[in-house]
């Protein structure tokens, strides 16, 4: 019997996958939001991208803890080393988009620009590659079945 069919499936990671969601998807909006705004100069998309990136802090911040507790409740069984690569994103990808909403906060003219991009660019890059290693992870367990 492979390991990976001995890995059951349960509700509490449909949850996980959920929450894990939010991030993905608002670190990509506030990106977006970033481009348009040096596209256009229109200072209310950088008011978007900051109330986007807030929103993922807060979800990405529930993703952090539960990753964090998952690494540290299955810490002996074999997987403990994929757990902590994948909180080590997690928190990485929370940790720069704090540092991102704090640029995003200052003045308007300057709180975007090519820091602001960086960061925006860093956090979405990093909550992509949290969701593929949730989801494809997901769909090898269901493909062993």
């Amino acid at each position: 019997m492979s390991r990976a069919t001995e890995v059951r499936s349960s509700p509490a990671s449909g949850l996980h996958g959920i929450l894990l969601s939010f991030p993905v998807a608002l670190f990509s909006v506030g990106l977006a939001s970033d481009i348009a705004y040096l596209r256009t100069a229109e200072i209310q998309w950088t008011n978007f991208a900051s109330w986007s990136i807030a929103g993922a802090l807060v979800f990405g911040g529930l993703v952090a803890a539960w990753a964090l507790i998952d690494w540290l409740r299955l810490l002996r069984r074999p997987g403990g080393a994929g757990r902590l690569f994948y909180f080590v994103i997690v928190a990485l990808m929370w940790a720069i988009g704090l540092v991102n909403a704090f640029h995003h906060a200052r003045d308007g003219w300057s709180s975007v620009g090519t820091t602001g991009l960086a960061l925006s660019i860093a956090s979405t890059v990093l909550a992509l590659t949290a969701g593929w290693m949730v989801f494809s992870r997901t769909a090898r367990l269901e493909i062993a079945r």
